[in-house]
């Protein structure tokens, strides 16, 4: 295969550091068991990223091979990417896969499959461990401001039911009865979309790894290399030579030269106010927890939780670095307490306890990575923004994948359409760039 025997000197290696205003991750209590790198190591399997992926491809691993020294490695602190930072949807269906609406029946069936797939798989470890994840099956709303949306929330309701999915278009006012807001004015209601804590349940995937697995944070991936039969990987000052590699990086796996043609990063910021006061619950109809998905892409994501919170994200950029920094983060808040004014003009100005960045990955189509790239090296990632339950079940396949082993998911997730190739840069942000002003002009009165 192409990879044996090169060493990929010059990976274009982020050096991502997460900004530590994720409200998510600050409701947690600190960790204090973090062990780092300090020696040189051989193991049978090494995973790279300790998200929702590389922690489920761990356990799974684990309950396969016994008596197999398993190593989880990630850059930063296992947990609180992607996966501890989202808006905390575990979605059965969408409308927008990135910036595409569903138009081929059958593979958005497929699409469907694998999320109810991912959905199982995230119950069954949630049953086992007894995790509290804020977990609520309450479904979700895609909603739009605009009443030109409707025939586009009509076609989508039509897919869903052809597709057997409970659902119901709603109007403006049974959106504000629900909502506690007028600002929609059109919306589609799925019934089998459920709302978590994302930074709990990648917490408690932490809490449970078994005894043999080794996990070691702060600890970046410099560069890798196969040399015969085995997988040398070069970390800052030690090394670590595996018999097989699983990388679980996400919107990383560009930076580190796996199926680089194939996907893109983007950059998310999110808000998240206060609990609201008793006072202000109250004025805003008292609604049940809800989630809202835009109909337009780029429009606003926008959530409220257990101790009633609002969440919103109406921001997505292609950045280098990707990490924000605070000033840039702060002028975000802005766009985001001007989203929820929108929506709750009789909420005060000083609402928003804290803002955070944090990193997604696409495909061009939508789809996602999950191959065995050689021999002895695998790849899961590139969720397009559906990663806790897609991410977790596709942790779980990809181990299996990696000890020969098959099973009717992996059958399903190989019915998907595979990622299609993408041009290099500069042609590529300068792209996407295009792409997401268009989508942001379009969106404009849904931020």
């Amino acid at each position: 295969m192409y990879i044996h025997n090169i060493l990929f000197h010059n990976l274009k290696i982020l050096r991502l550091i997460n900004d530590n205003s994720c409200v998510w991750i600050n409701q947690l209590q600190t960790r204090n068991n973090i062990k780092t790198l300090s020696e040189n190591l051989i193991c049978d399997y090494l995973i790279v990223g300790a998200g929702y992926t590389g922690l489920s491809a761990a356990r799974k691993l684990s309950e396969i091979k016994k008596k197999s020294k398993i190593i989880v490695v990630d850059a930063q602190l296992a947990g609180e990417g992607g996966s501890g930072r989202n808006s905390g949807y575990l979605v059965d269906t969408t409308l927008n896969d990135g910036f595409t609406s569903n138009k081929d029946i059958n593979n958005y069936k497929t699409k469907t499959k694998i999320y109810d797939l991912g959905i199982k798989t995230v119950k069954k470890y949630i049953k086992e461990f007894q995790v509290d994840c804020d977990w609520n099956e309450c479904g979700k709303y895609f909603a739009s401001s605009n009443l030109k949306d409707e025939d586009k929330a009509i076609l989508f309701s039509k897919l869903l039911n052809e597709l057997g999915f409970q659902n119901e278009v709603l109007d403006k006012s049974k959106l504000k009865d629900r909502l506690g807001t007028s600002f929609y004015k059109i919306g589609v209601f799925t019934k089998g979309g459920i709302l978590l804590n994302p930074a709990k349940l990648a917490r408690s995937m932490v809490g449970t790894l078994p005894d043999n697995v080794e996990l070691y944070e702060n600890t970046e991936l410099l560069n890798w290399k196969k040399v015969t039969n085995n997988i040398e990987c070069q970390f800052e000052k030690n090394q670590i030579k595996a018999k097989k590699i699983i990388f679980c990086t996400n919107g990383f796996l560009k930076s580190l030269n796996i199926k680089k043609n194939f996907s893109f990063p983007i950059t998310l910021t999110a808000s998240m106010t206060r609990p609201l006061t008793e006072n202000e619950f109250k004025e805003i109809g008292s609604p049940k927890e809800w989630g809202v998905l835009p109909i337009r892409p780029m429009g606003a994501t926008i959530r409220t939780t257990k101790d009633r919170r609002i969440l919103i994200r109406n921001t997505a950029e292609v950045k280098n670095p990707y990490s924000m920094e605070r000033s840039k983060l702060i002028k975000r808040s802005k766009l985001h307490l001007a989203g929820i004014k929108k929506r709750f003009p009789n909420l005060p100005d000083n609402i928003i306890e804290n803002s955070w960045s944090g990193i997604v990955c696409r495909s061009g189509n939508s789809s996602q990575i999950f191959e065995k790239i050689d021999d002895n090296i695998y790849a899961a990632g590139c969720y397009n923004g559906s990663g806790i339950g897609v991410g977790t079940l596709f942790g779980e396949q990809i181990a299996l994948m990696a000890t020969d082993q098959q099973s009717d998911e992996i059958s399903v997730i190989d019915e998907r359409q595979k990622p299609n190739w993408l041009p290099p840069q500069p042609f590529l942000n300068l792209g996407i760039h295009t792409r997401l002003a268009y989508e942001r002009i379009r969106a404009r009165s849904d931020v």
